[in-house]
């Protein structure tokens, strides 16, 4: 499994369709890690509280860029309610509060970066789109 892992956070770290702006967006939000200078901005447009598209643009390390992509796919389509408890599961994989493969079964690709827990200098990379979304649905419910 490591291996299928692995090839789909390269895959979402060189060859990313969600890296792109959109056409028009309802909200968006930047995010940085001044630790390794990752920066990037979320863009997202709704359809009622439905995600019907993100993108980001910006720039990073691959293991940045590729959870800030596979986020984007695992959120699209869903509604405001799923994205925080998918986000709060993401976070709470990557911090090994949630290690119950059941729940992390909702994760889909964004399993992938569970082994990132084991690398402490890389922890931020992962979070920060999941960080700079919570912040943004915030924004959205304000």
């Amino acid at each position: 499994m490591d291996d299928v892992y692995d090839e789909i956070i390269m895959e979402h770290g060189m060859n990313s369709y969600n890296k792109k702006k959109l056409d028009t967006c309802d909200f968006c939000q930047k995010g940085h890690n001044p630790n390794c200078g990752d920066d990037i901005t979320i863009e997202v447009k709704l359809d009622g509280d439905i995600i019907q598209d993100m993108a980001f643009s910006g720039y990073g390390c691959a293991i940045s860029q590729s959870s800030t992509s596979v986020m984007i796919d695992v959120l699209r389509g869903k509604n405001i309610k799923e994205a925080k408890e998918i986000i709060k599961t993401f976070i709470d994989m990557i911090k090994r509060e949630i290690t119950d493969e059941d729940e992390l079964k909702k994760l889909e690709d964004a399993i992938a970066f569970k082994n990132v827990s084991n690398m402490p200098a890389r922890v931020k990379c992962a979070l920060l789109a999941w960080h700079t979304m919570e912040d943004l649905i915030k924004q959205m419910e304000a």
